[in-house]
């Protein structure tokens, strides 16, 4: 279980915040947010798994140092369909609600876990907190399902975290009348923690570069990540002739940690399994994805939490999607739009990296998502929320 601060709140009784994830993305960007919380006397945080993702989120709480959750709804099944996930979260957060009974529930994102234990906090009329609220592709297809979810929960959320200003902007012109703070990412505070702690560590670093010593010293690295519902099929066909084209170049080696999902595993597998220079892997803990962020020097990646990582690390990003709802990141030069076309990837890897002036002009460090203190805006704002409702009890 999670230790939490032993202190009173305003009215002698800290308040109860649970912090429900479920996917790896969201474990990475909620581990800040439950540490500041742990270190606030009035604020007792509930961690909550809900098992999206299974065997990846175990690695991040290891990473973190954060323990195992307060509790685990385990609902992850071999092949199960997004609405017997979404039933099994809101029935096991429906009971988990009234056993716990939490002043407040945290969701972060556009997953189904986002989704699922949001609407279940509504239904028992708990107030909900979204970190991460108000980015839009105005495409409800792209991404799918994670557009409507992310707009549906910010509906009904009495407080909107929004990273930017633009993403406040977007939820001014929507239907909900919660709160909106404008914070920045709390995947920026991952990063940052992370990056120093391998700086600060030298054993670490040489461990990590001794995992991955397959790479060549003389070749860079095109570093890929790519498990879009969107792109599964004809897609990812495309995404796969893409790379195995620019590994032809010969001065690259392109390593791709490969989702879990199997219409990701099977097709690129096939299409790439053997291929020169392409190294396919077993999906990496998040330590090790930031240290390979730093060493790369091209990104091609259909995340979100990439766009948003590697600006912030200098490191150019091709994204494999034709919309983005994280339009700051495009707005800094440092990441372009390419889709799923072969022809369009190849030729945006071949001007990073044949072109030196080009490369230098676009990686920089940018930070359109903030300085590394949005978990600390987030605690701030909740601990003024019910120090307040102390007061007028």
């Amino acid at each position: 279980m999670l230790a939490n601060a032993e202190a009173d709140g305003a009215d002698g009784t800290p308040a109860r915040i649970m912090v429900v994830f479920g996917t790896r993305p969201e474990a990475i960007k909620m581990m800040p947010v439950l540490r500041e919380l742990r270190a606030r006397p009035g604020l007792h945080p509930v961690a909550v798994a809900t098992g999206q993702h299974r065997s990846m989120l175990d690695g991040v709480l290891a990473t973190f140092g954060m323990g195992a959750p307060d509790h685990d709804l385990d609902v992850m099944q071999s092949a199960q369909t997004l609405a017997s996930l979404t039933g099994r979260v809101l029935a096991g957060m429906t009971d988990l609600l009234l056993r716990e009974r939490p002043d407040l529930v945290l969701v972060h994102g556009d997953t189904t876990t986002a989704l699922a234990a949001g609407l279940a906090a509504f239904y028992a009329r708990i107030p909900v907190g979204h970190v991460e609220a108000g980015l839009r592709s105005s495409d409800l297809d792209r991404p799918w399902p994670e557009e409507l979810n992310r707009v549906a929960v910010d509906a009904f959320a009495a407080l909107r975290f929004a990273p930017t200003k633009a993403a406040a902007a977007n939820l001014a012109g929507e239907y909900g009348s919660g709160r909106v703070l404008v914070t920045g990412n709390t995947g920026i505070d991952a990063l940052l923690h992370t990056a120093a702690r391998l700086d600060a560590d030298a054993a670490l670093e040489a461990g990590l570069a001794a995992r991955y010593a397959f790479l060549h010293p003389g070749r860079r690295l095109v570093l890929v990540t790519g498990h879009r519902r969107e792109s599964f099929g004809e897609g990812f066909a495309r995404i796969c002739t893409g790379l195995a084209r620019i590994a032809a170049r010969g001065d690259v080696d392109v390593l791709y940690p490969v989702h879990l999902n199997p219409q990701v595993q099977g097709i690129v597998r096939e299409r790439l399994s053997g291929q020169p220079n392409v190294h396919l892997i077993d999906p990496v803990e998040y330590l090790d994805m930031v240290w390979l962020l730093r060493r790369a020097a091209v990104i091609v990646t259909d995340s979100g939490g990439i766009q948003e990582e590697a600006p912030a690390l200098g490191k150019p990003v091709l994204v494999l999607r034709e919309v983005t709802e994280r339009p700051e990141a495009l707005e800094t030069g440092v990441v372009r739009l390419v889709g799923t076309d072969p022809d369009v990837l190849a030729r945006a890897a071949d001007a990073l990296l044949d072109d030196p002036a080009f490369y230098a002009r676009v990686a920089r460090p940018v930070f359109p998502y903030g300085d590394g203190t949005a978990a600390r805006r987030i605690a701030d704002c909740l601990e003024e929320r019910f120090a307040m409702a102390g007061a007028r009890a």
